[in-house]
């Protein structure tokens, strides 16, 4: 009985800080990491994206890694879909794009 409340004391701590980080900063970034994958998979001909380099347009074609914005229906830009930042993406739409001045 000594033995099992000396082994509590020495490594209840460790295990505690363990199961602290895992919840805190391993789980979080698994399911963000998830959300971002079912965010890429579900992009469809239409969709209103942001790249990481900031770049707003529609999405014209869909490959199987890469995907083709057009850009105010002047340009087209073909990207990698791992590009395309779904933490601004989710936001963009419509009313974003049609606040934009045109020239």
């Amino acid at each position: 009985m000594e033995n099992l409340q000396g082994l509590l004391e020495n490594f209840g701590p460790l295990l505690l800080i363990i199961v602290v980080f895992y919840f805190f900063m391993i789980r979080p970034q698994m399911k963000k990491a998830k959300e971002a994958k079912k965010f890429k998979e579900n992009l469809k001909k239409g969709d209103h994206v942001v790249t990481i380099g900031g770049i707003h347009g529609k999405l014209d074609e869909l490959n199987d890694t890469t995907v083709v914005i057009d850009i105010n229906g002047k340009f087209k830009l073909t990207v990698e879909r791992s590009a395309i930042s779904p933490e601004y993406s989710k936001g963009t739409g419509e009313s974003t794009l049609a606040q934009q001045p045109r020239k």
